[in-house]
């Protein structure tokens, strides 16, 4: 699991480890495990959320963890072309390479450490493939796809890309050393994430050392949750157990607390997490299949401008 590391954490700048005495921990209310499943033309994912209550999402509506897994020569897969609107879709590239395309202009080639990040707003039709080196060779693919909602006051605007390379990802580290986190959009302790964000947010990847403990500050207004992409360990301050393919939802706090076991399996040196916290729109969620709005009747209107071809064309040379 390369993404973007170091050799020595304790080069970074380092986050301050709140003091308990003056900021509560945020207690764990949930630990639910992925369902596993298949998207776009067959690649598999891990439905992170599916199993939690969307009260405690606010602002994200779904995430999926794609892959991990070793393709042999001919079996990598992508998506075909398709519609969205009225969110944003974060994909995070841990291992392997992905090709995005849309009908606004906007596109790229991500690969380990790198995210794409698109605001659909108005509407667009994309399609994310893996390259033909990848197709012919195989190997190693493993990923993040993240949806954020947007306010209805900004359902609407116009479609943006923002390419964001691993290197310009906020690097810091814990006070001992213990855990190397990633900033990738929204802030933490004073250091901010490359992400550009319409909805207030924090989007991070720690791998925590075995039996090293991470504690974080977190903004008591925002929501707070973690998945694990990788190893073993526990959550809060009462120490729930969590794994790969398990989500936490915390409660009302200032802090999040992780530590990973002492003595990860054999395909993991680290306990490898994500952390997102969020800023809750609190408005209706009207989702249906590559749409999110704020009403069944615009839902409707979603459906009929893609079928009148109003939320874009594919390109020539992309059929």
């Amino acid at each position: 699991m390369p993404a973007v590391t170091v050799d020595n954490p304790l080069t970074l700048p380092r986050v301050t480890t709140p003091d308990p005495a003056v900021t509560s921990a945020r207690p764990v209310l949930t630990v639910a495990t992925a369902p596993e499943g298949f998207e776009g033309e067959g690649f598999p994912v891990r439905r992170a959320f599916a199993k939690i209550n969307t009260k405690y999402l606010d602002p994200f509506i779904m995430m999926d963890q794609m892959g991990e897994v070793d393709y042999a020569a001919g079996e990598p897969k992508g998506t075909p072309w398709h519609p969205h609107r009225g969110f944003e879709t974060v994909t995070y590239i841990i291992d392997g390479t992905f090709i995005h395309r849309d009908s606004h202009g906007g596109g790229g080639t991500i690969t380990d450490g790198d995210t794409q990040w698109m605001t659909a707003g108005s509407g667009l039709l994309h399609i994310e493939t893996p390259p033909e080196s990848l197709v012919r060779s195989g190997g190693l693919f493993h990923g993040l796809q993240l949806w954020v909602n947007l306010p209805a006051a900004d359902k609407m605007i116009a479609p943006k890309y923002q390419d964001i390379r691993g290197g310009s990802v906020k690097l810091l580290s814990t006070e001992d050393g213990g855990a190397l986190l990633r900033v990738i959009a929204g802030d933490l302790d004073g250091h901010q994430g490359p992400g550009s964000t319409h909805t207030p947010i924090t989007m991070i990847h720690a791998s925590i050392s075995p039996g090293a403990q991470l504690t974080l500050p977190w903004r008591p207004d925002f929501n707070a949750l973690a998945y694990g992409l990788a190893g073993s360990g526990t959550a809060g301050t009462e120490h729930r157990p969590f794994h790969r393919g398990q989500a936490v939802v915390f409660g009302d706090g200032g802090s999040i607390t992780l530590r990973a076991d002492g003595k990860q399996d054999s395909r993991d040196s680290n306990f490898e997490v994500v952390l997102l916290g969020g800023l809750p729109i609190r408005e209706p969620v009207a989702h249906y299949g590559p749409f999110v709005m704020n009403s069944h009747r615009e839902l409707q209107q979603a459906m009929e401008d893609f079928q009148a071809g109003r939320l874009g064309t594919i390109p020539a040379d992309g059929h």
